[in-house]
């Protein structure tokens, strides 16, 4: 580990990565000149429209991306102060499960249909903690009770299970080995309100006992609040805003964040009409060449069209990505909700 990530106590560090898929037909730029830092013990909040790159980011974390047709054109990864793209297949086996986990979006492209649930847990347990077979065996019990499942259900198959169940298992497989960084993509997707709010307060109860860091990939923005620490606004597969939550949430700067929370419903005026995000996020194969948001932005001037804004301060924690942030006395208004 090196000097700088022990004294800043860092589990993640991304720097300028970038990702495409490279057909016959076309380049997606999926993931554009992408940073990131995640610090032991803080969950951040990865939010953004579908196609706007969240889980390009995370695959890319575990070096997951399918090749073909994806391909890293450029950036680092370092987990601990490793370099993920250096590191070999041994040690990336060791990164993968143990130092960082995953849960992953579609439970029913994740489990094995031809093992019991008890026993991919169990796998898990034996490749990273070297334990027996039966100490392995009673953690994946445990492990089933601690996501709500009854632990005489380990013997099923995963075609015997519900959508919603089979994600409590992909959870369960996740968090078994207490990992440095927990990847969480869209995990209560298929969740019912309940176990939503069992899994999150798990997922919590985890970070405050070990100090997991945790990246929370979801487009609820309650669930952020709820469970986050740091929030970064994706789009186009670029970062626009980052911050704590208290700046994302009370002092949002970029337009497109603006329309995020304006897009919620008003728990205050129950009879107030949405106000949508108007248009459609750009084709990704097909980039503008200023703004990605220009198009949909009600602030865009000119220059917004012709430059590719790039990240600046507005305070040690909060950045934004937006040209029209350069001109003196520039603000937005968000509504109150």
């Amino acid at each position: 580990m090196s000097i700088e990530n022990i004294a800043n106590d860092t589990i993640l560090e991304i720097k300028d990565l970038t990702v495409h898929y490279v057909t016959e037909e076309e380049t997606v730029e999926a993931v554009n000149d992408l940073s990131l830092s995640v610090k032991r013990g803080k969950s951040l909040g990865l939010v953004g429209e579908t196609g706007a790159g969240k889980t390009t980011t995370a695959l890319s974390i575990l070096r997951l991306v399918p090749d073909p047709p994806g391909r890293i054109i450029k950036g680092t990864v370092e987990i601990n102060g490793k370099d993920v793209y250096q590191a070999s297949a041994a040690e990336l086996e060791q990164i993968r499960g143990n130092e960082v986990a995953m849960i992953f979006q579609d439970p029913m492209t994740v489990l094995n249909p031809v093992f019991t649930v008890g026993e991919q847990i169990a796998e898990c347990v034996e490749i990273h903690e070297h334990c027996s077979k039966a100490d392995a065996w009673n953690r994946a019990l445990e492990m089933l009770e601690m996501v709500g499942i009854k632990a005489d259900r380990a013997n099923d198959y995963p075609h015997q299970f519900s959508g919603g169940m089979k994600q409590r298992v992909v959870i369960a497989i996740a968090l078994t080995c207490n990992p440095h960084l927990l990847i969480a993509d869209e995990p209560t997707t298929a969740l019912d309100v309940t176990i939503q709010a069992q899994v999150l307060e798990l997922m919590k109860d985890l970070k405050e006992k070990t100090g997991t860091a945790m990246i929370m990939i979801t487009h609820d923005l309650g669930i952020v609040a709820e469970t986050c620490d740091e929030v970064a606004v994706m789009y186009a597969g670029r970062i626009i805003e980052h911050g704590t939550l208290e700046d994302v949430f009370r002092n949002t700067r970029h337009p497109y964040t603006e329309g995020l929370f304006n897009s919620l419903p008003n728990i205050h005026d129950r009879k107030a009409q949405l106000k949508p995000i108007r248009g459609l996020m750009p084709d990704p194969s097909n980039l503008p060449k200023g703004c990605s948001f220009a198009e949909r932005c009600e602030y865009a001037c000119e220059r917004c069209f012709e430059e590719r804004p790039v990240p600046m301060k507005h305070s040690e924690t909060h950045t934004v990505a937006c040209l029209r942030y350069e001109e003196d006395g520039f603000q937005i208004e968000r509504s109150k909700k």
